[in-house]
């Protein structure tokens, strides 16, 4: 019995091997860890640089936010534009198929012990910043997790570290790509462990923490430290934390509907290199003519949070773009583009929020409807995640002005998290698995991506 009880105060958490908090790693580990932070940071920053650099470039004004921008520009301007970036997404498809650059960060936790390839990966993450700065409807974080995660792959191996901390190394390094671009190093660290490896234990999130942070001062370096978003300072009132009691629960609902968008887009993917060439083209076409009357969808969709956390937005374009970025999200992704959901994510929930706030108000006035849009987007990304400290982290570091709605946050993020999770909902970044597993027969995957 004696020896039990000392294996037991030996370890504090069952997830991971080792002793303590610390779980053994040695010095050499920890350097990995800063080293792989740093990197990520300088790589993420330099693709964001990239990116802003690509869309100033194609749409000619340089001292105007990007929709501004666009907004100046003429109708064949917008289709000619977007068409180039679907004849170059075609034929990036082509080029990623034939270096065979396919696996995602989730794939390589979960099926292949943390491996990727770190010069395919490079490629892939090349070509989504790429089709983002031509338009298409994705994420921009895509490209930083690759990035992070496929040289954190590469060292693992170098190092022939065991297989348990490849994975939790990779799924930080995932992390701070996410954490760099967005200056949230917190939220990435949470992003690593409760979406990605499913697992909060703390040998696993001083690791997490200390390459987040590593990746978000690298990255100071090249894109500056500063919000990603400006807002007000929000105060809290009761018509919003009842508003959060009603809308959480449909925010969970939508993010159910949103999952499965995402799950029909990866299925629809084409497989033959002469779709894979022409559905790119296709579809970027159609995002230059829903572009010509609103050029908000074009991107990631960080214009659109921004203006509607501003309030900047009628209720009937709240409406429409609700209805528009998913469908154009859906849509590029299905095309077969590589792409991140976390900011398009954020974005429909900004849309929900912004347009059932401002029918609240009708009935019971109190706030302003930017601030029932960052509520919405808070719930929206708690559900689709499945990470509810991870989106309540994420967004607070985003808006750091925020913090006085953080009890109508919590209300809507947990209720929207929970009708998610009744209703059997994967998160975004693990249907895609599910749902190959279930396609080739498999049980359910597992919830850990660490050994348990």
């Amino acid at each position: 019995m004696g020896s039990e009880a000392s294996a037991g105060r030996a370890t504090a958490q069952p997830n991971v091997p080792g002793r303590g908090i610390v779980a053994g790693f040695g010095w050499r580990f920890w350097l990995i860890v800063v080293g792989l932070g740093v990197v990520t940071g300088i790589g993420s920053g330099l693709l964001l640089k990239g990116l802003d650099l690509l869309e100033r470039a194609l749409w000619g004004n340089w001292h105007l936010t990007l929709v501004q921008a666009i907004e100046r520009t003429s109708s064949i301007h917008r289709v000619l534009v977007l068409l180039a970036g679907g004849l170059l997404a075609g034929a990036g498809a082509l080029f990623l198929r034939r270096i065979k650059a396919g696996t995602e960060v989730s794939e390589a936790l979960w099926l292949a012990d943390g491996r990727l390839p770190l010069l395919p990966s490079i490629a892939r993450a090349l070509d989504s910043i790429i089709a983002v700065g031509f338009g298409a409807s994705l994420g921009l974080e895509a490209g930083p997790q690759q990035i992070g995660a496929s040289f954190a792959s590469a060292v693992s191996d170098w190092a022939k570290l065991p297989s348990w901390q490849r994975r939790l190394l990779v799924a930080c390094g995932a992390g701070s790509g996410i954490a760099a671009v967005y200056n949230m190093p917190l939220g990435g660290a949470l992003f690593a462990l409760e979406v990605l490896l499913g697992a909060l234990a703390l040998p696993l999130v001083l690791p997490a923490i200390v390459m987040t942070v590593s990746a978000s001062a690298a990255a100071w370096l090249v894109i500056g430290n500063h919000p990603t978003y400006i807002t007000p300072r929000f105060d809290v009132h009761p018509s919003q934390i009842v508003w959060a009691l009603i809308a959480g629960p449909i925010a969970g609902l939508l993010g159910v509907l949103w999952i499965r968008t995402i799950a029909a887009a990866h299925k629809a993917r084409p497989s033959g290199p002469m779709l894979q060439f022409l559905l790119p083209v296709a579809m970027f076409a159609v995002l230059g003519v829903v572009a010509i009357g609103y050029p908000q969808v074009l991107g990631n969709g960080k214009a659109m949070v921004q203006l509607g956390v501003l309030g900047r937005f009628s209720l009937g374009l709240f409406a429409i773009l609700l209805i528009l970025k998913p469908l154009m999200t859906g849509g590029t992704l299905s095309s077969g583009v590589p792409g991140g959901l976390f900011t398009p994510t954020l974005a429909i929930g900004t849309m929900f929020g912004g347009l059932a706030g401002g029918l609240w108000l009708h009935l019971w006035p109190g706030g302003d409807v930017g601030a029932y849009a960052l509520i919405g987007g808070a719930a929206m990304l708690g559900a689709a995640m499945q990470g509810p400290l991870s989106a309540i982290v994420m967004v607070l570091e985003l808006m750091p002005r925020a913090a006085g709605l953080t009890v109508p946050i919590l209300i809507a993020v947990a209720t929207a998290t929970v009708v998610a999770r009744i209703a059997g909902a994967h998160s975004l970044y693990s249907v895609r698995l599910a749902q190959r597993w279930t396609d080739e027969g498999r049980p359910e995957p597992p919830r850990k991506a660490i050994p348990g």
